[in-house]
């Protein structure tokens, strides 16, 4: 369908507002009966990676897989939405692994990072195995030709949705940020598979945008509900088979438009490893103090907001990063047919990121010569 005749009133479907709905519900569930489950749910203020001030269920990724499922469940069954629902069973199936293992430590606090990450590749791997859909192309020379190879399609889509999973539960570290940004996200690839006319995958995306946006309205500002280890594995889970499925349906859009879309998330846990590999010492799996969204809240959120309580000041950290987030996505909007310009905006982006960090860790915008 062509862009003329785009409405927004598209946004506003039956089956996303039941998604919004339950999730919102089911946060304000988990809430009430937090005397119940609190021994195992409730998220402690202890650690460097800590910035609550009191302890908060960390299990609001149920509410999304249930806004998931409910926006799944009010989906016409008609044979129009068809496709829709067919990706949408598939997501849902596909990330019971990564849920699952997410949330298991989300409430034994005893699951591995190597456990959780092989969780979520195998949900890449499931999901290959319920579509048929893997990375078949990069656009990359060489590697294309060795994605040719059944076998390791399968392994490299494993490995793209488990880094890409990761990546989500990385930022996950103040109220709203990882939502927000997910949100962003979501209209990004659901704004360009409909300009390309793929309908089914932008309604898809518009569905889990609904159950993340209800999350989104009890957790940000003030921190009621955390999204937890569950919460993020899946949605990162969710956001990166989306990004596989964007340009495998739709050949006119290159993988790297994925990856720009994706690039707060991705850049983050790449310059993190590099930073503290060179540290001496240390180990790149080893958490630390200064993520770019913590140094944002360190800098800018605790000295602008001074007045406001801290757990507001951490929501109010988010916005910063919302804005990043929002760079390479609305390059995304403008390049996606354009792989060289996506390349180009790809390398735009992690030069931002570089002048953001640069600036909150050093207080200036490009690295000054050191003797």
């Amino acid at each position: 369908m062509s862009v003329s005749t785009f409405s927004l009133f598209e946004l506003i479907r039956y089956d996303a507002i039941v998604a919004a709905i339950a999730s919102f519900l089911t946060c304000i569930l988990l809430l009430s009966t937090k005397k119940w489950h609190g021994s195992l749910s409730m998220d402690t203020t202890n650690g460097l990676q800590k910035f609550h001030t009191t302890p908060t269920p960390r299990i609001g990724g149920i509410a999304i897989a249930i806004g998931v499922l409910a926006g799944y469940a009010a989906s016409s069954h008609g044979v129009a939405a068809t496709e829709k629902r067919a990706i949408l069973s598939a997501i849902l199936l596909a990330g019971i692994p990564a849920f699952v293992f997410g949330l298991l430590e989300d409430v034994t606090k005893k699951v591995s990072v190597k456990t959780r990450l092989l969780a979520t590749m195998a949900s890449g791997v499931l999901g290959w195995g319920i579509t048929g859909t893997s990375v078949t192309h990069a656009d990359i020379w060489g590697l294309d030709w060795l994605l040719g190879f059944t076998f390791i399609s399968i392994l490299f889509t494993a490995f793209v949705v488990s880094g890409a999973a990761n990546s989500i539960n990385i930022i996950d570290g103040f109220n709203g940020l990882t939502a927000g940004t997910s949100i962003i996200i979501l209209l990004t690839f659901g704004f360009i598979a409909r300009q390309v006319g793929d309908i089914p995958l932008a309604f898809t995306c518009i569905i889990i945008l609904g159950a993340v946006f209800g999350f989104f309205i009890v957790n940000w500002p003030s921190g009621k509900i955390f999204l937890g280890d569950g919460g993020a594995y899946f949605l990162g889970f969710t956001l990166a088979w989306i990004a596989v499925l964007l340009p495998e349906r739709n050949s006119q859009i290159s993988p790297w438009t994925s990856l720009l879309i994706f690039s707060y998330p991705i850049i983050e846990v790449g310059f993190s490893i590099v930073r503290k590999s060179l540290r001496e010492g240390y180990h790149p799996s080893q958490p630390d103090g200064v993520h770019l969204h913590m140094l944002a809240n360190k800098r800018w959120a605790r000295k602008i907001f001074s007045n406001f309580s801290k757990p507001i000041q951490n929501g109010l950290t988010s916005p910063f990063l919302w804005i990043y987030t929002s760079i390479p996505c609305i390059m995304a909007i403008f390049t996606y047919q354009n792989k060289w310009m996506a390349i180009l905006s790809f390398c735009i982006s992690i030069l931002c990121y570089l002048a953001f960090y640069n600036k909150l860790a050093h207080f200036s915008w490009l690295p000054s010569r050191r003797n």
